[in-house]
């Protein structure tokens, strides 16, 4: 008789950054900053990278800096061994820019929406379903508005897009900047079965003096287990956000005995 062995659990890493572009400062002063963001995200040591703000392109800064990638930001970002997954939430007269994701795991599929609650405001969502330890886990990357009744819409977005495109039992995270520096989102967040890690969780903006949480990582079918904020001079240079690193446990069942 075959006896199911006891499930194990196995770590997963997740980050979330907006990384402003890739870009700090205003004009004569501003400075590029992506090269450096691409050390940055192989210290996050993530499995899983949520990226906001990521360019694509902009054709007047690529001839300001006479250092700008060739590569779109997302690839370029890319450690080694990872995919890279993007797509755009803005389009403006030079370039656009959007979410990405950055997986060190095999991705099998992935989507976007248009989460634009008015005119003033490019939003969307990133949804990428990676194979982790050959079990789909679904990520979100989010990126919501500075208005709060466009944020709770746009939760409730979040919601029928869960419901129609990610099945109830499967591992879901939904990681971004939600702007949500009163922690007014959590009772919505929590209606839909997200949750994060009930810790304190430290502040990640303005980087050079971080004041507000403005950016999560949620987590559905997993265990939040912890959260970690880089902090020191290197990190407030490169963004005005800090980026967030939260690890969960994720239950994997083993194969039966004797299979």
């Amino acid at each position: 008789m075959n006896i199911p062995s006891p499930p194990k659990h196995q770590l997963l890493r997740v980050a979330t950054y907006n990384i402003h572009k890739g870009v700090q400062g205003l004009g004569p002063r501003r400075r590029l900053e992506i090269h450096n963001l691409v050390h940055a995200v192989e210290q996050l040591d993530a499995d899983v990278v949520c990226l906001q703000e990521v360019r694509k392109e902009h054709r007047r800064l690529d001839t300001y800096f006479t250092r700008w990638p060739e590569l779109p930001q997302a690839d370029y970002l890319a450690p080694e061994g990872y995919e890279a997954v993007y797509r755009s939430n803005a389009v403006t007269r030079h370039g656009e820019h959007g979410n990405a994701v950055l997986s060190r795991w095999p991705v099998i599929g992935h989507g976007h929406e248009d989460m634009s609650d008015h005119r003033f405001e490019q939003r969307g969502l990133l949804h990428v379903e990676l194979l982790f330890h050959q079990v789909p886990v679904h990520i979100v990357v989010l990126h919501l508005g500075l208005i709060a009744a466009s944020r709770q819409r746009q939760v409730a977005q979040l919601a029928r897009y869960l419901e129609r495109e990610v099945p109830a039992d499967a591992p879901l995270i939904v990681a971004g900047d939600c702007n949500d520096w009163k922690a007014r989102l959590q009772p919505s967040f929590t209606a839909i079965n997200l949750i994060a890690y009930a810790g304190r969780h430290p502040a990640t903006f303005p980087s050079r003096m971080p004041l507000l949480q403005l950016d999560y990582v949620y987590a559905r079918g997993m265990q939040p287990l912890g959260v970690t904020v880089p902090r020191g001079r290197n990190w407030a240079r490169m963004s005005d956000h800090l980026p967030v690193v939260a690890e969960f446990a994720l239950p994997l069942a083993l194969p039966e005995r004797g299979a």
